[in-house]
């Protein structure tokens, strides 16, 4: 497979509900035709890989935004 990094690991301290913040690191990288971003916790553990619709590649800065609401489906779960 065709493996390349789009965005590597960047740090982000996520705001989910008030006063509520969760720290992680992402990354979004193409695997063949296939767009993905990876969430892991800053320990490294897994946190979630969601495969993005040909409608999400998205510039840099709109990552973070899909990152947070992607985390309060993760963690209402």
């Amino acid at each position: 497979m065709d493996r390349a990094t789009i965005q590597s690991w960047t740090d982000a301290n996520v705001q989910l509900k008030f006063d509520e913040r969760r720290e992680v690191k992402y990354q979004v990288y193409r695997d063949g035709e296939t767009h993905f971003l990876e969430m892991r916790g800053l320990a490294d553990e897994p946190i979630h890989t969601l495969e993005l619709p040909d409608g999400m590649k998205l510039d840099t800065s709109s990552y973070e935004v899909l990152l947070r609401y992607v985390l309060l489906d993760v963690v209402a779960a």
